[in-house]
């Protein structure tokens, strides 16, 4: 999947992240690209950001949403853009399956354009603070 605007990424990830949808959230990857996960699990490429989303989806992040909050997008050359995004995230899961409480995150992204639209060629979802 790619997007008409780099600016639409961050949306778009939260939608999947919404649909519990790893292979939508791993489409707006390129094939070759990196994730560093918000777990820290570094996942190389389109099919393994998918294991790791879903995997992620299936336990800490089983009942999470996420809420938007600042998003900065900015041009760095023609066909390169970056993005950040913050947002909060509620319901996450304990190992032991209590409430981890709120935590706020930040995505940051970068994105290529390429004949189709833009796509992420790396990112990182990190915790605040």
């Amino acid at each position: 999947m790619t997007l008409p605007d780099p600016a639409l990424f961050a949306r778009a990830f939260a939608d999947a992240w919404a649909a519990r949808d790893a292979r939508a959230m791993a489409a707006l990857f390129a094939g070759d690209a990196d994730f560093l996960t918000l777990t820290g699990h570094w996942a190389e490429g389109r099919k393994a950001i998918a294991e790791a989303v879903a995997g992620e989806m299936a336990g800490a992040f089983a009942r999470a949403k996420l809420v938007t909050g600042r998003t900065k997008a900015r041009t760095l050359a023609p066909g390169v853009a970056h993005v950040m995004q913050r947002y909060v995230l509620s319901g996450i899961l304990n190992a032991d399956g209590t409430d981890a409480g709120r935590v706020g995150a930040i995505l940051a992204a970068t994105l290529v354009e390429g004949p189709g639209g833009w796509q992420v060629a790396a990112a990182q979802f990190t915790a605040e603070g």
